[in-house]
């Protein structure tokens, strides 16, 4: 009897190995690399990802606008097709710029 429970411990023990421990330090971490330009490339992702969310936001607001004037003109019992893609882009652009903005 207690053979098996034993044995069963052990298989469980086995079956979730602890993950493995980073014994990396701080100082290790690898060189900024940079590019044939002389410029470092973390400097030139950012900058690229900066226009493209300033571009995104335009295009967001451009979207907005329309979507505000469609809902003042249309009336209060009317949803267009037009409107549901609008909404569904302003979603698309928003998510864009929130993944852009989480990533540093």
């Amino acid at each position: 009897m207690w053979m098996q429970i034993l044995i069963i411990v052990s298989l469980l023990g086995q079956a979730n190995p602890p993950p493995p421990i980073d014994r990396r330090h701080p100082d290790d971490a690898p060189e900024d690399v940079r590019l044939p330009n002389g410029k470092l490339q973390r400097d030139a992702i950012l900058n690229d990802d900066y226009e493209k969310s300033l571009k995104d936001a335009r295009e967001l607001a451009r979207l907005s606008d329309e979507l505000k004037t469609s809902l003042e003109n249309e009336g209060k019992n009317v949803l267009s097709l037009q409107m549901l893609k609008k909404t569904e882009e302003i979603e698309k652009l928003a998510k864009r710029i929130r993944d852009r903005l989480k990533r540093y």
